[in-house]
């Protein structure tokens, strides 16, 4: 089965922000987002245990509770334990991610990928979502911006007990699909070169939008189409900057972006559209993406998204972004 036959829309909701990603989100608030989401249509509904420590597995899971489970796509993540031990989130060691879920829930989390870690990930997040399946699991954050020089360990650690896992249970039937769910390109240019285990498709975050799409024309997307292994793009908007942040990368963004960002703002307003609108398409244009799961803790940003995605933008908009050298010219574009 591939991903695309499988996701029953090019729009899904990615849910770290549920977890209190950047600031305390309250739980009527992230209630109000998922059936936000659900009201307008949307069916595919992405989380992680790393979100909040579990908080929006948690959230999510009560949002869907009582909705048909046959109407809806679920995808979580393996690469991190949940424990009953609590520890200080601000001073957990995140990467590049630092302080990131700081008001989410104080549970100890431990990092980790071999084959009994991943079954026991994955029972935890079927009871912390009150589900009895999951559709997709993907293996979270086996790249660089954790891990460092270690990342290949960590990788290898992963291709021999999360992987193979993964792929048994896709075998007999208990989840439909697997892959990676990075923040890089390299780990899943690496998993695209190995004979076996195959995965289905992979979760991409930030790496394929219109402020950093470089890196993945070169080799990984060209590779992907040629295997058939279709993408899901995460983090659409840069972190928040592409809709109305001030985020990039999770941080801060920095002088150079910032004045890419304005450069586009000013084309789209020129052309009478909106930024929003430009990131998604733009994801959406490669024949290798599948879907693209912009995060949201306000409901009002979900009727942003779908109008985004139904938007018309004018064809002069993306020759004048690839004129202006805003977008790599190796970057299919809606009306190519």
């Amino acid at each position: 089965m591939t991903i695309k036959s499988l996701l029953p829309g090019r729009l899904g909701l990615g849910t770290a922000p549920l977890g209190s990603m950047f600031r305390d989100v309250s739980t009527e608030e992230a209630a109000a987002t998922v059936d936000a989401a659900w009201d307008h249509g949307i069916r595919y509904y992405d989380t992680a245990p790393f979100y909040g420590a579990g908080l929006a597995e948690i959230r999510l899971g009560d949002a869907l509770a009582g909705r048909p489970r046959d109407q809806y796509v679920l995808s979580t993540k393996v690469g991190r334990v949940i424990l009953d031990e609590v520890e200080d989130p601000a001073t957990r060691d995140l990467g590049e991610k630092g302080g990131l879920f700081e008001h989410g829930r104080p549970n100890k989390m431990v990092h980790e990928w071999t084959a009994d870690a991943t079954l026991r990930s994955i029972e935890d997040s079927l009871r912390r979502l009150s589900t009895d399946r999951l559709d997709i699991v993907w293996v979270h954050d086996v790249a660089q911006d954790f891990h460092g020089d270690d990342w290949l360990a960590v990788y290898e650690t992963a291709r021999t007990g999360a992987f193979r896992v993964l792929q048994r249970l896709r075998d007999e039937g208990v989840i439909k699909a697997w892959g990676l769910g990075v923040n890089r390109v390299e780990p899943i240019e690496l998993t695209l070169g190995l004979d076996e285990p195959k995965p289905d498709a992979f979760l991409l975050a930030g790496r394929y939008t219109l402020l950093d799409h470089d890196r993945a024309l070169q080799r990984l997307l060209p590779t992907a189409v040629d295997q058939g292994v279709d993408l899901v793009v995460g983090g659409p908007y840069s972190s928040g900057i592409l809709a109305g942040g001030t985020h990039f990368e999770y941080q801060d963004a920095p002088a150079h972006i910032v004045e890419k960002v304005t450069r586009v703002k000013k084309l789209a307003e020129r052309h009478g559209i909106s930024v929003k609108a430009a990131a998604l398409q733009f994801a959406l244009a490669h024949p290798a993406t599948a879907a693209v799961i912009p995060g949201a803790t306000r409901p009002s940003r979900i009727a942003e998204d779908v109008a985004a995605l139904d938007e018309t933008v004018p064809a002069a908009f993306w020759t004048e972004l690839r004129d202006a050298g805003l977008v790599s010219p190796l970057a299919p574009l809606p009306t190519d």
